[in-house]
């Protein structure tokens, strides 16, 4: 059944042209991701079809009775009202709460999350006004949602909330969304359809951000030559999309098998072995070592309890945890920001930390200066894995070739947080902190930084919500939980299952502090490429700390056999696809060998989860 759609749209500035002739149309049941270049007109278009902004040409027409949800990026909840009357009204209590879908969006969004419904909005941070203005949309009943950047200031447990709510939201078949976000796990989780806003022009793709990359890399090896095409940004995506994450490639609407042949002949993301000698060379053996350390501050509950760690040389760490579990006291204790209330730090003599945080501080003593100005007085050369690079190369590699005659305060939010990116490279450290670094980037940037952190031989711990993000660019995740460190093996999924164990025993045990006495087990663990301290409860009764490492070392080599059983299995399957079909005796030794090979790789995988679980009990 139709909905919405635009016909002949166009809209126009004095100094260029944002969407031109464009026709599109919604239907319900279509779940459609934006996606595109940061000013290439998104949220424009979504104001366009909201009904916000009227287009210069063509025309915008809805179905009788099709009721619109639009989040703007900004709220206008009035500063004086209460939190309660924003998102429900003057509705008494047992009436809201007798609406499931507005009992689920008050609980998840706000009471949920420690937002008092009688709080006044005037008082509230700027990340809980967009929970309330998001629960405030979510409450009411539409035909269509649009969403502006929903995810914004949401950690990973909200992002996964809202993907679930979206997915029950309506029956199959009905009400429709649009969604602008630069979160790809979102993306992929929630959407259908993704449309490409891009040189004024709509492209429309089946499936989520999975499918779209491989259909637009498709699109583009059609019109270009197979090896410049082998170079190309989007394939080294899929290919991690392959490898990185295998569950992600059976989600999507997109035919497997081409997804493999366009992606077979691919490296490795990452030369892991290089990057950490690399790494090595440069800081030596010895990067941060907590022993004991702990954080609390006058009169309060401890922020972090006695945790030993060990972050070595090319270790590539996601930190995970809500906002305000104690990820940045910890990442302050490492670099001495912070002193340990117990215990001790031990840091690398050689050891020079950078930090890309979220407020862009670094920029404003130079907003004045032109980019050009900015990089003569710069490093001549930054050293990667992929050899030396000159600040111009950076600044093509990371989007930003066309401002070099531009102030640095002429530049947009996600040029800005790009160019404190390439300073902070510039000035060559070893060991890179990166504190919500997606903020304001649209895709393909986030495509393009993860392609030059791939290069980056040093140290590298991410704090960030962007679920993607993190499993693209780091190799091991911990996470702060109870005011403890845990070390992640299962990764993001870990943690998210964690995380609602954790709530679900706050919530069974009232009076307590959410998160306190939880039973997590302190993190320690092995960090990549270094053996760790103890845990503070081990896996097993008895399983001392060589016995621990060993395990973890056995685990890891089983997985590197495990990922070598199914490239042979890929290959096998090549061959068998190829070989003269009537040949019954070849044929029966490749399937035989096959048939091997496949249960070799199963026993390895069974052996592979008793070895997980434990370490992880």
């Amino acid at each position: 059944m139709h909905l919405l759609g635009a016909e002949s749209i166009g809209l126009s500035y004095p100094n260029r042209t944002v969407l031109d002739g464009v026709t599109l149309g919604v239907s319900a049941g279509d779940r459609i991701g934006i996606v595109g270049r940061n000013g290439d007109g998104k949220s424009t278009l979504m104001r366009i079809l909201s009904g916000d902004i009227e287009p210069d040409a063509g025309r915008v027409t809805a179905r009788g009775g099709t009721t619109i949800g639009y989040l703007r990026q900004t709220d206008d909840l009035p500063a004086d009202s209460t939190v309660r009357s924003a998102v429900v009204g003057d509705v008494p209590d047992h009436e809201w709460a007798s609406r499931a879908h507005v009992r689920d969006v008050v609980s998840g969004l706000l009471t949920g999350t420690g937002i008092d419904l009688d709080a006044r909005i005037g008082d509230l941070s700027g990340g809980q006004r967009r929970r309330t203005a998001l629960a405030r949309l979510l409450a009411g009943d539409w035909g269509i949602l649009a969403l502006d950047e929903p995810t914004n200031h949401l950690d990973m447990t909200g992002v996964r909330w809202l993907a679930e709510h979206i997915k029950r939201r309506w029956p199959a078949g009905q009400g429709a969304l649009l969604v602008v976000t630069h979160d790809r796990w979102f993306l992929d989780e929630v959407s259908t359809l993704t449309w490409e806003v891009h040189d004024a022009a709509v492209d429309a793709f089946e499936g989520g951000y999975a499918a779209y990359v491989l259909q637009r890399v498709e699109r583009d090896r059609q019109a270009q030559a197979v090896e410049a095409k082998r170079q190309n940004l989007m394939r080294k995506e899929l290919a991690w999309l392959r490898r990185g994450a295998p569950a992600r490639t059976s989600k999507p609407k997109f035919r497997i098998d081409a997804a493999n042949a366009l992606i077979s002949g691919e490296p490795p993301v990452r030369d892991t072995v290089e990057l950490v000698s690399m790494a090595t060379s440069r800081l030596g053996k010895d990067v941060f070592e907590l022993v004991g350390a702990a954080a609390a501050y006058a009169d309060a509950q401890p922020v972090i309890e006695p945790t030993d760690w060990i972050v070595g040389p090319g270790d590539r760490i996601g930190l995970l945890g809500a906002n305000g579990a104690g990820k940045s006291t910890l990442i302050n204790l490492l670099t001495g920001r912070l002193e340990p209330s117990a215990g001790r730090v031990k840091r690398g003599k050689t050891v020079r930390t950078a930090i890309l945080d979220q407020q862009l501080r670094d920029l404003s003593d130079i907003a004045e200066d032109r980019i050009r100005e900015l990089l003569a007085r710069r490093a001549t050369e930054v050293s990667t894995a992929a050899g030396q690079l000159t600040p111009t190369q950076l600044l093509e590699r990371l989007g930003l070739g066309d401002v070099l005659q531009s102030r640095v305060k002429d530049l947009s939010g996600g040029q800005a947080r790009r160019l404190q990116l390439l300073l902070v490279l510039l000035d060559e450290p070893n060991v890179l902190i990166l504190d919500e670094p997606t903020n304001d980037m649209d895709t393909d940037m986030l495509a393009a930084m993860e392609d030059l952190l791939d290069t980056w031989p040093g140290t590298l711990l991410v704090i960030s919500h962007d679920r993607y993000f993190v499993e693209r660019v780091t190799d091991d995740q911990y996470a702060v939980l109870g005011h403890r460190l845990r070390h992640l093996p299962g990764g993001v999924d870990e943690y998210l299952r964690l995380a609602a164990a954790q709530e679900a025993a706050g919530a069974a045990r009232p009076g307590r502090a959410s998160g306190a006495g939880d039973g997590t087990v302190p993190g320690t663990g092995t960090s990549a490429g270094q053996a760790s301290a103890a845990e503070a409860r081990a896996g097993e009764p008895g399983l001392s700390s060589a016995e621990r490492r060993r395990l973890d070392k056995e685990a890891k080599a089983i997985a590197r056999r495990i990922d070598r059983a199914e490239d042979e299995l890929a290959k096998l399957d090549a061959r068998l696809a190829a070989h003269d079909q009537s040949d019954f005796a070849g044929l029966a030794a490749l399937t035989q060998e096959r048939g091997a090979l496949a249960a070799e790789k199963d026993d390895l995988e069974l052996e592979w989860l008793d070895l997980s679980e434990r370490l992880e009990d």
